[in-house]
């Protein structure tokens, strides 16, 4: 861990920088605000502790200029007992935390740790956020087949409308792309798109999640939640796999969609939302309605309108320009050199049956790139686009 002192008094500064080294922390020290800010500018530091009150540029400036340059150390302010005030408005400026003199051995090094556990904290957010960002695939829907056409030009239409939308297919043809596409090309795209898996939530706890729940409602309520619907007000609500959803639920979600508003868990109060709500499903959900399985009346709420996202063996004649695109995709993600792929490989793809859809056409590609040669062949194809091996 590096950090950086600025102060003027060399008794602060050398006593500061004993205190860290003996931690094992890699120390620099800067005798003045401008030394200070260079310092820190062209270098990387974790911790910067930086004194308020110094001859030329003081500890302020140095906070605004390197805010203003958006240098993501934790910024600690030095600040003698009256300047208590400054350093909280320090704080609002963009300050970490702020120490008082005479320097506290105890308070310096659990400051120093709760920083360093913001810096871990942002550094895991940023690679969950490359993580989320992989998993999701592809951003874009790629094809050029008269069914996916269709569903692009659809989502043209109505995403600029607050219709709600049901989004029917198989397991991996891409339901979740067509939703954040209508909520991208929407008038509600600045505002929040939050997804609830249905089939992931157990019954008993997805009311607690779609609608919030007040603190001591049930056992395990120990403080209030706000719920998904909540969550998403101004924006959009994307209800995946809602055919699994519980007829509890769906009787709540019914109210919510006619009344726009809702009751948390252990409340009687009811709170106005505005969420545009989009559906999706793998099942048939007529044949879930004669099942009573499924409520007619939220069918009919849901589906002002239906977008029917195509299996990909309705539309094979998308396969060559998919798995172009997917392998420029994983290349790109793993720093590869790109790859080619033989025009008999992509005939030899087209012959699968894909019940894995979109999702199992990337994987495929994936394996591909690991286990085939420079160029992918149809040998390669006959020999690793089935899990199982031949």
């Amino acid at each position: 861990m590096k950090i950086l002192i600025i102060d003027d008094e060399r008794s602060i500064r050398n006593a500061l920088g004993d205190v860290c080294e003996d931690e094992g922390y890699q120390v620099s020290l800067a005798e003045d605000g401008l030394k200070g800010y260079q310092a820190a500018k062209d270098g990387s530091f974790d911790v910067i502790f930086c004194d308020i009150k110094m001859p030329g540029m003081d500890g302020i400036e140095v906070l605004k200029k390197l805010i203003e340059d958006g240098v993501e150390s934790s910024i600690i302010m030095i600040t003698g007992h009256g300047d208590v005030q400054t350093a909280v408005e320090c704080i609002k400026i963009g300050a970490y935390d702020f120490i008082q003199k005479p320097l506290d051995l105890s308070r310096i090094l659990v400051t120093i740790r709760n920083a360093q556990d913001k810096t871990n904290t942002q550094n895991e957010i940023k690679t969950l956020k490359k993580k989320i960002a992989k998993s999701n695939g592809y951003q874009e829907i790629v094809g050029k087949s008269k069914a996916i056409v269709e569903v692009k030009q659809m989502i043209d239409v109505v995403a600029p409308t607050d219709a709600r939308v049901l989004i029917m297919g198989e397991n991996g043809t891409g339901k979740e792309l067509v939703a954040r596409w209508l909520h991208l090309k929407s008038n509600r795209a600045q505002m929040p798109f939050v997804e609830v898996n249905c089939a992931a939530i157990p019954s008993e706890l997805i009311e607690s999640e779609l609608f919030g729940h007040e603190k001591g409602s049930f056992t395990s309520a120990v403080k209030q939640h706000k719920g998904k619907f909540e969550q998403a007000n101004g924006g959009t609500l994307f209800l995946d796999e809602i055919g699994d959803m519980s007829l509890a639920a769906q009787a709540k979600v019914l109210r919510v969609l006619q009344e726009n508003k809702l009751s948390r868990v252990g409340s009687d109060t009811d709170i106005n939302v505005n969420v545009r709500v989009v559906a999706a499903t793998n099942k048939n959900i007529p044949e879930e309605i004669k099942k009573g399985t499924f409520r007619e009346d939220l069918f009919h709420r849901l589906s002002v309108i239906v977008i029917k996202v195509p299996a990909l063996a309705q539309r094979k004649e998308d396969i060559p320009v998919l798995t172009e695109y997917f392998i420029n995709q994983i290349c790109a993600e793993t720093g590869s050199a790109p790859r080619k792929i033989n025009a008999d490989a992509l005939e030899e793809l087209k012959k699968h049956s894909w019940g894995g859809n979109i999702r199992e056409l990337r994987n495929v590609v994936e394996r591909l790139l690991i286990l085939g040669g420079t160029t992918i062949t149809k040998q390669d194809v006959v020999q690793y686009a089935s899990p199982m091996f031949k």
